[in-house]
Parts: structure tokens; C-alpha cells; sequence
């Protein structure tokens, strides 16, 4: 067997799910999941109809380079999104069963473990795919600690050099899982020049970047912070986009990957042998879903609702305030985050995760401890109804 599997740890809702064994909840309270960044908003109505249209594409082999159209559709979509230049179809455009499967595998074509002591540097806390995709590439994760004393984001200046020359890959989530903070274009800027300086490459985990609350000021990305600098080769430099998030489609599976050719190139031969194409309905269905904009505004319009309600209900009660974007809470707990999250579903049988679930112990301390992670995934009325359990609950304490 690998070795590298008894690096692995429990997945994060394997933990919740030990931590709520042996609870009762409240039998006359339904129970409201906030646990797990799944979205409940219906999807849009041409994804079923498609599907149904083209059953009979069943009988082909879907290329792992995807169609043409699709590849199309999102190089049109990404270069009106971040005010790119250009973007090329044919060579720095890649389709993806989600993002997931991508930041996985692209993590094995990236690290070279030749290399002394490899390095993937991730933020903390982090999407845990970051750090099984290390382990099992051969390589060590190191984390960046995100608090409330630097905007939940990374400070990348205290770094110190001897990291940067060890690292391979950095992997940046923006908007931030769990915390929904927004890496700046400047500081987007900063991580390519020390790409370029010590020679390793960017991974941009945006699958969050279209849940936000301003229409005029929508999260920059990656790809754009290197137009803005004239790069438009995108070298060292990979964003992963989703529909999932955007489109309400988790279970389609299907996203993107964009940026550097050469990594791409690299990245399509791994996949060729990984046997990981997207199914052809699904292609086609991902197309309709690039080219329209109008779901996806009504799907922030739901989200800003659902904010706009939690937020003035847990005013003074918890310690939480809108993120930049994304659809999470990161609330902090008057009492252990564990403790929290297990007294709130045996009383109120509400699910939230711990926010250390989601974060390593790092530099003596773990930025997920006393948090929670709430997704405000739900219905609007049952967001309301958690949130008026949840008052009920702190001030219980």
C-alpha cells in the first residue's frame, strides 16, 4: 500500500459526524444543516432539459480535452469576468469534473519529489483536499495561519525565504473557505513576483468568486492580477472555477481549469492516463450554464437575503460579520468550537462545523479554534428559523 494514506487525516464531516454520535436532538425541531457548503437553490431549468435532450451522447467516449464549444464558452466567460486580453481556447483552457478532482490531480503533475523536501504552502484554515493532495504527491504541507488580525488573509511578508525556495505550489483560495475573505489584487500582484522569484507555481481555488454582494465590485482573480501586469502567457499561474457554487450544480461535476499553457499541456497528460473526462451531456449542459448570467445573479440576490436576515438576528449575540463574498459564516464561539457545535445540535438540532475541523495547529496556534463554519445553504426561512435557534442557544449558555 501507499504510505503515504497513514498521512491522511479523518475528512472533516467524518469528525462531525463522531462528534454528534451518542446526541439526542429535540424530536419536535426539524433538523437545519449548515454543516456542508452544498447548495440547495434549485438549478437552473435548461441543466434537466439538456441532460434529457442528449442521452443518446451516452454511446460516445467523452475526450478529456472536452469539446471544443465548451472550452470556447469558458474562455468567453472567464475574459469578460476578469477583463482579460485574451485567453486561448485550444491551450489555456482545460475542463474539469469539479474542482475538487482538479486541485487533486493537478497537485500529483505539479511536485516533483526528486526534490529535497518538497513544499505545498496552503492557507490555514484550508479546503482539506490542499493537504491529502500534498501528502500523497509526495510533498509536505506548510500552512499560513489566516486571523482576524490580518483580514483572514495570509501574511505572506513574514514567510521566510528558505519556505518560498523549498516550495512547489501555493494554493490560494479567494473568496476564502471557510472564512470568505478576498485575497486583493495587489497582494495577488506580490504572489506572482514571488512565484517568479523562487520559481513555483500559483493554484487560484476560486470556485467562490461569484457569490458576492457588490454587482459592481465582483472578487479580482488570479488570471486578471497577471493582465493587469501584461502577462498573458498566465506562466506559473492556474485558476479552478466551478459550477457548483455559481450554477447550483454540485452534482454535475463540472468545472474548469485556466491559465499557463505549458502547466496545461502537462496537466492534460496527466489526465489522459487518470481517465477523468467529462461525460458529453454534461459538456453541454456546462455550456448553456457559462453563457448565462441571469441564474446566477438571481443566485446572489438569495444569498444577500439570507445574509442580510442571519446577520441582524445574531447582532450582539455571536461574534460574526458579513465576508467579503462566498456564502459562509465564520462566527466565533464563546466557548471550545467542539463543545459548541455538539451542545447546538443536541439542543437545537442545528449542525455547524468546528472551525479547528477545518485548520492544523501552526506556529503554536490553530486559527480555526473558538470559530465555526455556518453555510447559509438553506432555504431563506429555514436560515431565519437557525438563526433564531442559534440566539436562543448563546444566550442559553
Amino acid at each position: 500500500m501507499n504510505p503515504d494514506l497513514q498521512q491522511l487525516q479523518p475528512y472533516p464531516f467524518e469528525r462531525l459526524n463522531a462528534l454528534k454520535s451518542g446526541t439526542t436532538p429535540p424530536a419536535d425541531l426539524a433538523h437545519i444543516a449548515l454543516s456542508i457548503g452544498e447548495p440547495k437553490h434549485p438549478a437552473p431549468a435548461f441543466a434537466a432539459d439538456t441532460i434529457s435532450a442528449n442521452l443518446n451522447r451516452l454511446s460516445g467516449y467523452p475526450t478529456t480535452k472536452g469539446l471544443p464549444e465548451l472550452r470556447q464558452a469558458i474562455a468567453n466567460w472567464a475574459t469578460g469576468r476578469f477583463q482579460l486580453q485574451q485567453l486561448n481556447p485550444e491551450s489555456q483552457v482545460l475542463p474539469c469534473n469539479g474542482t475538487r478532482e482538479a486541485l487533486f490531480a493537478l497537485t500529483q503533475t505539479v511536485i516533483d519529489r526528486t526534490q529535497n523536501k518538497p513544499l505545498v504552502v496552503s492557507p490555514n484554515p484550508f479546503y482539506q483536499i490542499y493537504e491529502g493532495a500534498a501528502y500523497l504527491a509526495g510533498a509536505e504541507p506548510y500552512f499560513l495561519n489566516c486571523n482576524a488580525s490580518n483580514n483572514f488573509q495570509p501574511d505572506y511578508d513574514a514567510v521566510p525565504a528558505e519556505i518560498w525556495q523549498r516550495c512547489q505550489l501555493l494554493f490560494i483560495c479567494s473568496p476564502g473557505n471557510p472564512t470568505g475573505s478576498v485575497t486583493r489584487l495587489d497582494q495577488l500582484q506580490q504572489l506572482i513576483e514571488l512565484a517568479d522569484r523562487y520559481n513555483f507555481v500559483i493554484a487560484a481555488d476560486e470556485c467562490y468568486s461569484e457569490i458576492y454582494f457588490d454587482e459592481q465590485q465582483p472578487p479580482v482573480g488570479l488570471l486578471q492580477a497577471c493582465a493587469e501586469l501584461g502577462r498573458h502567457d498566465y506562466r506559473r499561474c492556474l485558476v479552478f472555477h466551478s459550477l457548483s457554487k455559481r450554477s447550483n450544480l454540485p452534482g454535475l461535476r463540472s468545472g474548469f481549469v485556466a491559465g499557463d499553457a505549458e502547466l496545461i499541456s502537462k496537466f492534460l497528460l496527466y489526465r489522459t492516463y487518470h481517465g477523468c473526462a467529462m461525460p458529453i451531456y454534461s459538456q453541454l449542459v456546462s455550456i448553456e450554464a457559462w453563457n448565462d448570467e441571469t441564474h446566477v445573479i438571481d443566485n446572489r440576490d438569495q444569498y444577500r437575503a439570507k445574509f442580510d436576515a442571519v446577520l441582524q438576528r445574531l447582532d450582539g449575540v455571536l461574534d460574526v460579520s458579513r465576508p467579503d463574498a462566498g456564502f459562509y459564516l465564520w462566527a466565533e464561539t464563546p466557548i471550545d468550537d467542539s463543545d459548541f457545535a455538539r451542545q447546538l445540535f443536541a439542543q437545537q438540532h442545528i449542525t455547524v462545523l468546528p472551525g479547528s475541523f477545518l485548520s492544523r495547529s501552526s506556529n503554536g496556534t490553530n486559527p480555526g479554534k473558538n470559530r465555526i463554519r455556518m453555510a447559509l445553504v438553506a432555504e431563506l426561512d429555514q436560515c431565519i428559523e437557525a438563526a433564531e435557534r442559534l440566539v436562543r442557544f448563546v444566550r442559553a449558555l
